[in-house]
């Protein structure tokens, strides 16, 4: 009998607490496994005595599962469900296979017949789309946006004509520290009337989810999300 494939989602930041992040019924999956595919192995081994203090980490199989993973490396990393045992992936923040190089071997668990159970837990994208006042009922995560000056411009405006067209919520992230080179952009660029959603430390104490169009955040000035894990969206 082949083991299962869990996807684990993990704290959105240090200061989430278990019992805001993490169901029992997922801690007590996470006991009893003992193999596991993560995007980073030192946050992993820290997320997992957050979870439960009990579990012996040395006991533990754990494999690294990053953008630079190779495709023919995680058939291998999968074996041990083809001989019954059960297998976790957890991704550095919030949810395996969103926006997270867990896919690749989400995919793979299907290719070889695994039954893979997504486990419910926090997503940054989702809960900032959840609060922005935004239409959910359409609406696109474009992930990284370009760096190049001249291509992103392009892309914002494109992104900004569909969103107008379809009424279609615009979803996007950047790298912490280029948060404010992107919001300076994002001025520039959109329409004075075109909303725009700063969600900053979803799910944390410090968490910020700020809605205005263009022309007051102009007036208001630059949040504060120097270097904080931040979802930007957008309606026009």
């Amino acid at each position: 009998m082949k083991g299962k494939v869990y996807l684990i989602p993990t704290f959105l930041g240090d200061d989430s607490t278990v019992e805001q992040t993490m169901p029992t019924y997922n801690i007590d999956i996470v006991r009893r496994i003992k193999f596991f595919l993560v995007e980073e192995i030192r946050t992993a081994r820290r997320y997992l005595k957050r979870m439960d203090k009990a579990i012996n980490i040395d006991e533990l199989s754990i494999n690294q599962l990053n953008k630079d993973t190779k495709w023919e490396q995680i058939k291998p990393m999968l074996a041990p469900a083809l001989e019954g045992n059960d297998i976790g992936i957890m991704s550095e923040a919030g949810c395996p296979g969103i926006a997270d190089p867990g896919a690749l071997a989400v995919e793979a668990a299907h290719r070889i017949g695994l039954q893979v159970v997504p486990l419910v837990g926090p997503s940054s994208i989702l809960l900032a789309m959840m609060a922005s006042g935004m239409n959910g009922q359409n609406f696109a995560f474009v992930g990284y946006l370009p760096v190049e000056k001249g291509e992103l411009d392009k892309r914002i405006r494109k992104m900004e004509e569909r969103s107008a067209k379809e009424h279609q919520t615009q979803i996007f992230i950047e790298t912490p520290y280029r948060n404010g080179k992107l919001f300076e952009d994002l001025l520039r660029i959109l329409r004075p009337t075109t909303l725009l959603c700063i969600a900053t430390d979803v799910a944390c104490p410090t968490e910020s989810i700020i809605t205005k169009t263009i022309a007051d955040w102009k007036k208001a000035g630059v949040p504060d999300f120097h270097k904080k894990p931040t979802i930007f969206l957008f309606t026009a």
